[in-house]
């Protein structure tokens, strides 16, 4: 793991240390038959480096707009959202995308690889956009990150090749190739049987372990009893944010969490 610093840097501006991720008073608000509707509704929120983070909550509750946002696919209505210390909730598209790149992994739960595109080239892509590596850096850094995901010897497959959660491993690989202080994970085992699903969070625990900050989506109670900080959200608000003692919950304890938080 490489070791951060006191100052972070980002389009050259020198920030001091704070909060990995901050939103304060945050809004997202659309308009529905004239009507508006707040998907995010005055949310404030604090991550720091290492936590993993499991968003729960039913449809509509504003969970995936949370991540839309958190990972810069999305902007707000209006609210603060810094991210390593600089304000990025107005920048530009453009802006976004580099900050995406540079700072931010994702994993989606249709796992979002390229089909014709072997599993090595798909890891590779991260480091295509950003041309930080040579074509034998980035080779070698993509056949390392294969293999810590536990698919050394399957880096010519295709997806097609590959099981479902051979799949997510190879999007989990990707999503670490420009070695992210993040990782935005959104239902990540909504396509897996309880298998894969359990291999998934094991590696998502050892990631978080390592001081990979993970902030998952989900609305399974044993997948995020795997993560160590639980917020619970509801109509576009926070209802519960809940540290835990940090240790690892039963999914009888997420789920009696849930239902005190959404009573």
């Amino acid at each position: 793991m490489e070791t951060r610093h006191s100052c972070r840097v980002i389009f050259g501006i020198i920030s001091p240390m704070s909060h990995l991720i901050e939103i304060r008073d945050m809004y997202k608000i659309y308009a529905v038959g004239g009507e508006p509707v707040h998907a995010l509704d005055g949310v404030s929120l604090c991550v720091d480096e290492g936590e993993f983070v499991a968003i729960m909550g039913s449809s509509g509750s504003g969970k995936s707009t949370m991540l839309n946002i958190l990972g810069c696919l999305d902007v707000p209505t209006k609210g603060s959202y810094l991210l390593d210390g600089i304000e990025v909730a107005a920048r530009s598209r453009a802006e976004l995308a580099k900050i995406r790149c540079m700072k931010l992994g994702f994993v989606f739960q249709n796992f979002n690889l390229l089909p014709r595109t072997s599993a090595l080239e798909n890891v590779e892509l991260p480091d295509l956009y950003m041309g930080r590596l040579s074509r034998r850096e980035r080779r070698a850094r993509a056949m390392k990150l294969l293999e810590r995901v536990g698919l050394k010897g399957r880096e010519s497959h295709t997806p097609a090749q590959l099981s479902g959660g051979q799949q997510q491993r190879v999007a989990i690989a990707r999503a670490l190739m420009n070695n992210p202080p993040v990782v935005f994970a959104d239902e990540p085992t909504g396509n897996l049987d309880t298998k894969s699903s359990v291999e998934i969070m094991n590696l998502f625990t050892e990631l978080s372990n390592e001081g990979i900050t993970i902030v998952m989506v989900t609305h399974e109670d044993d997948i995020a009893a795997y993560a160590k900080r639980h917020v619970v959200m509801r109509d576009g608000k926070i209802m519960r944010d809940d540290h835990g003692e940090g240790g690892k919950k039963t999914t009888e304890q997420v789920s009696q969490l849930v239902k005190e938080a959404l009573a």
